[in-house]
């Protein structure tokens, strides 16, 4: 986990407004909003690196309610498409959702349905193996 989030942070784009990582107040009002708790890799994942801007995937955010990768709102979308109830989105990528599941690992829901893709264990190597290797 320490690895994946220095390599995030090195990889960091600088932007004119930047993100703002949220405090745990941010994440229960989130989990509120969607009525689901988020597993402890996932709130790490959201107190850490959700700052971060980096390539053309965009993880959900906690922090501000007006973004467009707020998880509430990214989570509305995803269930209003056929994503499980059961499932959290963690990121948006051209109409396909990664998601977290009860287990906390990251599943890819595409074209109406779960892939048959062997999942990521957790939040961390999907960023390893997903996000920082989509540039």
């Amino acid at each position: 986990m320490e690895s994946v989030i220095e390599e995030l942070r090195a990889c960091n784009e600088k932007v004119p407004v930047p993100l703002e990582l949220p405090d745990m107040d941010d994440i229960i009002d989130a989990e509120e909003q969607i009525m689901l708790s988020l597993d402890g890799e996932f709130r790490q994942f959201l107190l850490t690196v959700s700052d971060v801007i980096y390539g053309t995937l965009e993880p959900v955010t906690v922090a501000d309610p007006n973004s467009h990768t707020y998880l509430p709102e990214v989570a509305a979308m995803a269930w209003s498409l056929g994503v499980s109830r059961e499932l959290i989105p963690l990121c948006e990528d051209r109409g396909s959702y990664y998601c977290t599941n009860e287990a906390g690992e990251v599943i890819l829901w595409k074209d109406g349905e779960v892939t048959e893709d062997e999942p990521w264990s957790n939040v961390w190597q999907w960023a390893e193996g997903v996000w920082l290797n989509n540039y």
